[in-house]
């Protein structure tokens, strides 16, 4: 895992692995810190796990069907990646909680020639007012777990229009946070590796009140090269 400091951000990166934590228990219509963190953090376990599998990172064979947000989601069942995963997800639960989180990344890498093919982009805004004690955010889960669903049907429909990968790719994930967050000692600095003479999709975005996630895809065509 790795870690970067800007003028304005620090960028880390995590290794391959993650499953998310338990949904978030707050009131139907209160959303408080933790509980949007907790709901945050469950997301973007199932949309990297999604990605992974959407693009063909793990053989098929290696992911499960679950049932969440109305959907029918693959979850990795291969131990190293979910080991992975779940140390990157509480590291990120714990940024949330800061409120040091900017931005999740998760990065695809042609393993032959170490080119960046693919750059998924969770972008994080976190209400500045809200703090571990406020008092919780009206918006009911339904209306969040709705508009979380469109982000995951996007990802899932993104074979329609993502070009195909190809030879073996790998994955990383890079986490933005505030300069003055500390990094953790499995953290370590990266680069932002950007896609060279990328396109890129903007995709769906949803809000609990406290945290907002925009998403978008930057892609290498086929023509690029």
């Amino acid at each position: 895992m790795s870690a970067v400091r800007d003028d304005d951000e620090r960028r880390r990166r995590g290794s391959t692995r993650t499953m998310a934590t338990g949904m978030a228990q707050s009131s139907k219509n209160a959303i408080t810190l933790k509980g949007s963190t907790e709901l945050v953090t469950e997301f973007f376990g199932y949309a990297v796990n999604n990605i992974l599998y959407q693009r063909g990172v793990y053989p098929p064979e290696e992911f499960e069907r679950k049932h969440k947000y109305g959907l029918g989601l693959m979850v990795t069942t291969e131990e190293k990646l979910k080991e992975y995963l779940v140390q990157v997800l509480e590291q990120i639960n714990a940024w949330l909680m800061s409120k040091d989180l900017q931005k999740l990344v998760l990065v695809l890498t042609n393993v032959q020639t170490k080119e960046t093919v693919e750059r998924w982009v969770f972008d994080v805004q976190t209400d500045a007012g809200i703090t571990a004690e406020s008092e919780g955010k009206d918006k009911s889960e339904k209306e969040i777990m709705g508009e979380i669903q469109a982000i995951i049907r996007q990802i899932t429909a993104s074979v329609t229009f993502l070009p195909l990968l190809e030879g073996e790719c790998a994955f990383e994930l890079l986490a933005y946070t505030g300069k003055e967050s500390a990094t953790p000692s499995e953290w370590e600095e990266s680069d932002p590796k950007f896609v060279r003479d990328s396109v890129e999709m903007k995709l769906r975005s949803f809000s609990t009140k406290v945290h907002s996630v925009d998403a978008s895809v930057s892609y290498k065509t086929e023509g690029d090269e």
